[in-house]
């Protein structure tokens, strides 16, 4: 089956999804868990099938305008 090129398989957005849980466990570890907005924008990511380019250019544009908007206080 094809998919658009900025979009993840389905197996290949469930080893996201492992990879994501792993990460999770560790940063957990550490006492840095993940908030549940962190958590809900990594789930829109698996359930969309979003590349790891398209999911970099996301959060790069989600902390550019968390910039600008604290520079603008």
């Amino acid at each position: 089956m094809d998919h658009a090129p900025d979009r993840l398989t389905e197996a290949d957005a469930e080893r996201a999804r492992e990879r994501r849980l792993v990460a999770m466990h560790l940063q957990a570890i550490e006492d840095n868990p993940l908030d549940s907005a962190d958590v809900a924008m990594f789930e829109m990511f698996e359930r969309e099938g979003w590349s790891p380019d398209r999911r970099r250019a996301y959060i790069r544009d989600q902390a550019a305008k968390a910039h600008a908007a604290v520079a603008a206080e």
